[in-house]
């Protein structure tokens, strides 16, 4: 028998043809953890409660699969609220990062604190987002800037799955800006952060490595060292990409397989068609945008053309997008860019799992893959984009269990 079956549901499975892949009338089963069976009312193979140990009525909520927020820098230290009134009242961020702000307060901020303080800081942000439907949630380091912050970044990151009982891919993020002890040395720190990774990879506490390739972070070859390097210990890479200034960040991430390029809005057709080529997933931020207050949009038409999936993120992080909400995100995307519900939905299910390599896993509602799953009181998917500030959650599922 089933572990548990649940009826009377409508499913957006993020599969098939049809629109969401929904089907109307459906019910899911799950069994050790996974969806044993997914489909019809009328095609069940006997009478639900002759099949399953447990059986519930969903009384026609919907189903999506566990939401999936493919790009965070959820823990850090600190707070930077003072530096956004601080810019609303006209002072620039040259002026804030000389004295001391900017990134270099997160840093400093990240540094001073010990693992039990991050963590105490890092979990209303990672609940946040899990009481929205959040099931799987992509953290990254590149708050510490040396070997053993980096790593003490990804360890409280891992303990926040742990402790959640959710889905973490930790990330490190060691080229994510040049240290204060570092300026004027950029070349060298490259080479820091290339003797810092076969450390990161017998620690095991990450799971891909990223950078930040733009004109106020690192080059493209600087990049491609990273990038070089991380390859040949076989982890996959990621990449800030093309946010200020088209750089080719995208298809230098496509060169190296990355699973995703993220930001991407002065990415220029060819970059777009090598990340088509290479299957690297196109993440938008529109939080970012937003909070930078941007108008160089990134090329939705382009990536739509080539056939480029396309994932959404919240990019939490201190400085540039202050947001746990993948609800909000998705309207979001929908106002400034122009996606369709549709597109904002399969950018925190199916294709955010793509960005983090776990397609296979989770995404979409498949048997086979993990029951994380999300149960929504809304009359159709499209609720999920249009609704600002309300959280129509039901109750969420991370390997078939309540969360």
């Amino acid at each position: 028998m089933w572990d548990q079956l649940l009826i009377n549901a409508r499913l957006a499975t993020m599969v098939g043809a049809a629109p969401y892949g929904a089907i109307d009338q459906g019910c899911l089963a799950i069994a050790e953890g996974k969806i044993a069976w997914c489909g019809e009312r009328g095609d069940l193979p006997g009478a639900p409660d002759s099949l399953a140990r447990e059986v519930t009525d969903l009384d026609g909520r919907w189903i999506t699969p566990g939401l999936v927020d493919c790009h965070t820098h959820l823990v850090y230290g600190g707070d930077r609220a003072g530096e956004f009134e601080q810019r609303l009242e006209g002072v620039s961020y040259a002026e804030i990062s000389r004295a001391g702000g900017g990134i270099r307060a997160t840093v400093t901020a990240t540094r001073d604190a010990s693992e039990e303080e991050l963590f105490k800081q890092s979990r209303p942000r990672m609940a946040a987002l899990v009481a929205e439907g959040a099931t799987t949630i992509e953290i990254k380091s590149g708050y510490g800037l040396t070997l053993d912050q980096e790593l003490k970044q990804l360890r409280v990151a891992r303990w926040l799955g742990e402790f959640g009982e959710i889905g973490v891919r930790t990330t490190f993020l060691g080229a994510h800006s040049l240290p204060p002890d570092w300026e004027g040395s950029s070349d060298d720190y490259i080479a820091a952060i290339v003797a810092m990774l076969p450390h990161v990879k017998e620690s095991g506490l990450a799971d891909a490595v990223d950078a930040f390739c733009e004109t106020i972070a690192f080059s493209p070859e600087q990049t491609e060292k990273v990038f070089a390097a991380a390859r040949a210990l076989g982890l996959p890479v990621k990449l800030h990409a093309d946010q200020l200034s088209d750089l080719g960040g995208a298809a230098l991430a496509a060169r190296y397989q990355a699973l995703s390029a993220d930001h991407l809005e002065f990415t220029s057709r060819e970059g777009v068609e090598a990340m088509a080529a290479a299957g690297t997933v196109a993440v938008l931020l529109p939080g970012a945008f937003y909070t930078l207050r941007e108008t160089q949009q990134p090329p939705l038409a382009d990536l739509r053309d080539t056939g480029t999936a396309i994932a959404l993120a919240s990019d939490c992080n201190p400085g540039s997008s202050p947001l746990t909400s993948l609800l909000l995100t998705m309207n979001m995307a929908c106002t400034l860019f122009r996606m369709t519900p549709e597109e904002a939905l399969g950018g925190v299910t199916i294709n955010g799992a793509k960005a983090l390599g776990l397609q296979d896993q989770i995404g979409s509602l498949e048997v086979g893959k993990r029951a994380d799953l999300a149960i929504w009181e809304i009359e159709r998917p499209a609720a999920l984009c249009y609704r600002i500030g309300f959280n129509p959650l039901a109750f969420s599922m991370k390997d078939g269990r309540t969360l």
